[in-house]
């Protein structure tokens, strides 16, 4: 068992997915130029096949999938569920303020209402109201959580507000650690999960991105203390989505790393050996949904929360009446 990896996940498949002109100006991983019209409903068709290919591949390792359908034109982002939506252990659940505007009606109550049926929810903290004011925490995108260690390792950026995640933190119960991170040509990175992914016993990061040197090490210091082996991702692997992956759990306990193809194509050997000690790869192809500046983990929002048990099957010829009892 491990904290770290959820055994249970949400997708989103979307029937109008397209890159999202609103949010390439920060996102330097998306593709700038959006797609030409005449080819969006070959992408929003690409975007759906892969995705079901994603819910399919993770069901057959033996991740229970939630996957919902969306079919809103409005909603080009919707295959992230992850940046508005988080569980947590103990039955907590929380919903995220969004940067740009028309990734706010991504959030879906009825995922939030399966989830309590599901699920033992406690209660659901909603910090979406924050929008008002324009203070903004994008998620898992925004924060890389050590469930273990309760940290909450944060790239500086707009989609990051220090209010929301103080809030996050007090609530929760994780200590930030932010930093700044910045690509060779001096952009932010504008999401922390596209360059870390913390696993039970190792981490992805791109530890150059970080431009502090101190804070550097305070980064491996905290990721190394419990024993966990860093790969250090170079740019182009952080590029390729090689950091922009989720460690998950079979039925049967097996730790699984989900991670596009492209990702696993760009690590090396030696990264691959680290990650292989105690997880099976699982290499997803999603080169359509990564045209949008996201790929694997952004895809999967982890439910970190404990099943409602099935009721009971009657018994052949039982009295009914005891059966509702």
């Amino acid at each position: 068992m491990s904290v770290q990896a959820p055994s249970a996940v949400v997708l989103i498949r979307p029937h109008r997915f397209t890159p999202n002109p609103l949010t390439a100006a920060d996102n330097v991983f998306q593709v700038a130029d959006g797609v030409p019209s005449a080819s969006v409903a070959g992408v929003a068709h690409a975007a759906f096949d892969e995705v079901t290919a994603v819910a399919q591949a993770l069901d057959a390792a033996g991740v229970r999938v939630h996957l919902f359908d969306d079919e809103d034109p409005d909603r080009p982002d919707s295959v992230f569920p992850n940046n508005w939506l988080s569980t947590h252990a103990g039955g907590h659940l929380a919903v995220y303020p969004m940067y740009a505007v028309n990734r706010r009606r991504e959030r879906r109550w009825d995922i939030v209402e399966m989830l309590k049926r599901e699920y033992r929810v406690q209660d659901v903290i909603d910090y979406s109201g924050l929008e008002l004011d324009d203070v903004f925490l994008e998620g898992t995108g925004a924060m890389v959580l050590d469930h273990a260690a309760r940290v909450a390792f944060v790239a500086r950026s707009h989609r990051a507000d220090p209010i929301a995640l103080e809030r996050f933190c007090t609530n929760f119960g994780y200590e930030p650690l932010v930093f700044d991170a910045v690509d060779p040509h001096g952009v932010p990175i504008y999401h922390t999960n596209v360059m870390m992914g913390v696993a039970t016993e190792f981490a992805l990061v791109g530890l150059d991105l970080i431009a502090s040197p101190a804070r550097r090490e305070q980064v491996v210091e905290r990721l190394t203390a419990h024993g966990r082996t860093i790969v250090d991702l170079d740019y182009g692997q952080v590029c390729d989505f090689a950091g922009n992956a989720i460690e998950l759990r079979s039925a049967t306990g097996e730790r699984l790393l989900a991670i596009s193809s492209r990702a696993v194509q760009s690590l090396r050997s030696d990264q691959l050996a680290v990650i292989e000690r105690s997880c099976r790869i699982l290499p997803l192809d999603v080169p359509t949904v990564e045209l949008a500046g996201g790929s694997v983990r952004c895809m999967i929002a982890g439910i970190h929360l404990d099943r409602r048990p099935s009721a009971p099957e009657p018994a052949p010829n039982a009295d009914p009446r005891l059966a509702r009892a």
